[in-house]
């Protein structure tokens, strides 16, 4: 198998409060992991920031190769910022009306369709925010249902106030339920392109990717996790669609690690995503793969997104597999293996063990990425 030694990464995060600088020292710290595991030497350099985008540098040396990886991270921290710098009703209502957008967007019973576990992850945030509205209410106005005087309302509103503040947004917090409700703020805009910032956004993303692409390199991996892969499809369908040539005499692999191109595809109003995922199918020099898990409930689990999304005469991504449990010790798994958001997480965080899928190798290591598709726990990766 030949060896890379210089790679160009384009990384496209999932929904996460993070700036560049987190997801460094996020990858910073993945890195060490996955050195210990593999027995490598890995050095992440100090990110540099352009007009365009965020970069930071890592080499990575084993016995008998080295490799060097520039890591462009397209992250959307301003945006998640903004959505979630608003009061709490406006956040409310955010969410809420996203939800419906999505339900009567046709995105509802598409989940259920193609994913039903992702359809619940969809239904979850609204269900608790609606039983715990529900709660707030019943505590307001019970002497009313009681047939109390109206004066009992002096205790009973200011004690569902309290309520609310000690007991339900600290459960809301646990269970990221606005965060929740701002993802799917940030999925509805990028299904229907009708919001000016994020439009702005998505352009200066496809300028930075133009720039990354001009660099030399013996590999280009599109790395997009979780939501960021509706973002990458966007970007990277963008510059097909502005300048056919670029992937020309490029090796290129756009990897989708627990994506969720299908939450916002599945949208009717989302045209232009489905058009470009098309163009990603089509043009031949991009070897696409997905990345699965079966308990990551927050991915479309062995769907086929060039198929569901309008084009099923294209060549369909290759679907890689993978247990979580096999990548962390028996210890840690069982600590987090019921929080299904650190599970989600887990594609770009390091290991405790070797396993056949590892973030740090895939986009640093000497293997070529597109070689990510076909291990296994029976064909594991050889340094």
């Amino acid at each position: 198998m030949p060896r890379v030694t210089k790679r160009v990464v384009l990384h496209f995060p999932g929904f996460e409060p993070f700036d560049a600088e987190a997801h460094r020292l996020r990858y910073q710290r993945s890195a060490r992991q996955s050195a210990t595991a593999w027995e490598f030497k890995s050095d992440v350099g100090p990110l540099v920031r352009t007009r365009q985008a965020a970069h930071f540098d890592v080499d990575c040396a084993g016995s008998d190769w080295q490799t060097s990886s520039r890591i462009h991270v397209f992250d959307h921290d301003v945006l998640v910022g903004a959505l979630n710098r608003r009061p709490l009703v406006r956040r409310l209502a955010g969410g809420f009306a996203s939800a419906l957008h999505v339900a009567f967007s046709g995105g509802l019973c598409s989940y259920f369709r193609h994913a039903w576990r992702f359809g619940l992850f969809f239904l979850f945030p609204f269900l608790l925010a609606g039983l715990m509205t529900v709660a707030a209410l019943v505590v307001a106005f019970l002497p009313r249902a009681l047939d109390l005087s109206s004066w009992n309302l002096l205790w009973s509103v200011p004690l569902a106030a309290l309520l609310v503040r000690q007991v339900l947004l600290p459960v809301a917090a646990k269970f990221h339920t606005l965060h929740l409700f701002a993802d799917w703020e940030m999925a509805v805009a990028l299904a229907r392109l009708d919001r000016p910032d994020f439009n702005r956004w998505l352009e200066t993303c496809v300028d930075g990717a133009r720039e990354a692409f001009s660099e030399g390199a013996d590999e280009y991996l599109i790395s997009a996790h979780s939501m960021g892969a509706s973002v990458a499809a966007h970007v990277i369908g963008m510059l097909i669609e502005r300048h056919p040539d670029i992937l020309a005499g490029k090796r290129v692999v756009f990897a989708t690690l627990g994506g969720a191109i299908l939450q916002c595809a599945l949208m009717r109003p989302a045209e232009a995503l489905r058009a470009r995922v098309g163009a990603i199918a089509r043009a031949k020099e991009v070897f696409w793969f997905e990345v699965q898990c079966l308990t990551d409930v927050v991915n479309f689990y062995k769907t086929r997104v060039a198929t569901l999304t309008g084009h099923p005469q294209e060549k369909q991504p290759s679907i890689a597999y993978i247990k979580v449990k096999h990548m962390l010790s028996a210890d840690r798994y069982r600590k987090i293996r019921r929080t299904f958001l650190r599970v989600h997480r887990q594609y770009v965080l390091g290991p405790d063990v070797r396993a056949s899928f590892d973030f740090t190798l895939l986009t640093a290591g000497p293997l070529p990425a597109a070689a990510f598709a076909s291990f296994s726990r029976t064909n594991m990766p050889a340094l």
